[in-house]
């Protein structure tokens, strides 16, 4: 979802910082600023939704994915609800095992508390025994093994190159809720449905439909996060009625939007926070 203004200082943030990563505790609607990284690295929200914008689109993070960038992409967050941001930098020899392109990723219940085990206390609370080198190293790995293996999630939005799709996106993200079809969508803006049917495949590698459900996925995830309840949320979004965005939701996000909404995620078994715990 873009943003319509220039990102402003992180004055509201909370944030705890070491060479390996980070935590950043964010009050609704913060915006970091534009920036890239010589490393590449993962991004994770224990709570709230995170967007995360590079040059080739945005990315949605709820709390059962996790997002990747690459080292040298330009790019910035923001957060929709109050969000509990983590941040795992990824060295290159790990690295070039993740793809080459910004992603995101199925978060599996191993994932998730390897990543709250690299961002937690231990990391950055004097208190807490700390994680030696090694433990740290051998964590990782697991992490971007267990990644590898997962599978890639549809919630990462490319954004257009060419006039013709980039005004069209601009009409959908400031109306997600219009239900236009292609070829009325392409009247107002002079184009055919052909071009611009060969156009979302070739640029976006999916159709227009199928892009326009990202999308409204998109902003269906932000007005959960601000607190719309599921029927809201799916009338605001495009849809006739709630069960079809139900339906919609819970196949891409693989939860329904109620159990998202109230945070019912799948839970960590006790063992294997209790195993993670004890690495280092």
């Amino acid at each position: 979802m873009p943003v319509r203004r220039q990102p402003r200082p992180t004055a509201g943030v909370t944030s705890h910082l070491w060479p390996s990563g980070g935590r950043h505790l964010w009050p609704s609607g913060e915006v970091s600023a534009v920036q890239s990284h010589a490393r590449g690295h993962l991004v994770y929200a224990a709570s709230g939704v995170l967007a995360v914008h590079t040059e080739r689109g945005t990315s949605i993070v709820p709390a059962n994915r996790v997002a990747w960038t690459p080292a040298g992409f330009t790019h910035y967050h923001r957060a929709h609800g109050d969000t509990d941001m983590r941040i795992v930098f990824v060295a290159p020899s790990l690295a070039r095992l993740i793809p080459e392109r910004p992603v995101v990723f199925l978060a599996s219940n191993l994932a998730r508390e390897v990543l709250l085990a690299l961002t937690g206390p231990r990391n950055y609370d004097d208190d807490a025994p700390a994680y030696s080198r090694s433990a740290r190293l051998r964590l990782l790995r697991v992490l971007v093994d267990d990644l590898r293996e997962a599978h890639e999630q549809p919630l990462h939005l490319p954004e257009p190159r060419d006039d013709r799709l980039q005004a069209i996106a601009r009409m959908l993200h400031e109306n997600p809720a219009d239900n236009a079809p292609l070829a009325e969508l392409g009247k107002t803006i002079g184009a055919s449905t052909r071009t611009l049917s060969r156009l979302f495949r070739k640029e976006l590698g999916m159709t227009f439909y199928e892009w326009r459900t990202q999308l409204r996925i998109h902003h269906a995830l932000v007005l959960l996060a601000d607190g719309h309840d599921t029927t809201q949320t799916a009338y605001a979004c495009g849809w006739a009625n709630p069960s079809g965005f139900i339906a919609a939701f819970t196949d891409i996000i693989g939860t329904t939007p109620g159990r998202y909404r109230t945070g019912r995620q799948t839970t960590i078994p006790a063992r294997l926070k209790s195993a993670i715990s004890d690495v280092g």
